[in-house]
C-alpha cells in the first residue's frame, strides 16, 4: 500500500515541514506517518493532516 499522506503532500510540493505547519501537528507526527512508525492516532490529528491537504479523512487513512 502507498504512502498517501506523502503522496498528496508531493503532489503540493510541500515538505514535511510545511504540511506540519499547515495541519498545525509536529513535523514528528508527519514524518512518523510517511515511514509507518506511526500507526495509532486521534481523530483530531486525521482530521487536521486530511484538512490540510485537502482530502477526506476516509481517503487518506481508511482507503
Amino acid at each position: 500500500m502507498k504512502n498517501k499522506i506523502k503522496y498528496y503532500r508531493e503532489l503540493k510540493g510541500w515538505s514535511q515541514e510545511e504540511l506540519a505547519d499547515k495541519a498545525k501537528v509536529s513535523r514528528t507526527t508527519i514524518s512518523g506517518f510517511e515511514s509507518g512508525t506511526i500507526k495509532v492516532t486521534t481523530n483530531t490529528t486525521m482530521d487536521k493532516i486530511s484538512e490540510a491537504l485537502g482530502v477526506s479523512t476516509i481517503e487518506l487513512f481508511y482507503t
